[in-house]
């Protein structure tokens, strides 16, 4: 974000200012250098996903960046779920794989 909050040390009055990136982050007004005011970013994660539950799966994906976002998120799931060895949903899909191809053994092992 370009913008940077100052307060002024005598008043307390508190400026938003426009810095470029490669700008030297400091504000002075009158001679007086006003103090730079930190706050606390206001991105969040969604950390709390279900990872059993396909439609929060969905919802959570439906604004992907791109087709590696949505395998990297996959992937997550999947360690939640209990890993490659333990996954339920991934187990049911090679069994439905295996059906409609009718193998009895897969190419590769889960």
């Amino acid at each position: 974000m370009p913008f940077y909050l100052f307060e002024d040390p005598s008043s307390g009055d508190i400026k938003e200012i426009f810095f470029k990136m490669n700008d030297i982050k400091t504000y002075q007004k009158n001679g007086v250098e006003w103090n730079r005011v930190y706050t606390v970013p206001q991105a969040s994660i969604d950390a709390n996903i279900d990872p059993h539950s396909s439609q929060a799966f969905v919802e959570k994906t439906r604004r992907a960046g791109n087709i590696g976002d949505l395998v990297d998120m996959s992937k997550e799931m999947s360690e939640r779920r209990g890993g490659i060895k333990n996954d339920p949903i991934k187990k049911d899909h090679i069994k439905q794989w295996k059906k409609d191809r009718n193998l009895t053994k897969p190419s590769y092992t889960p």
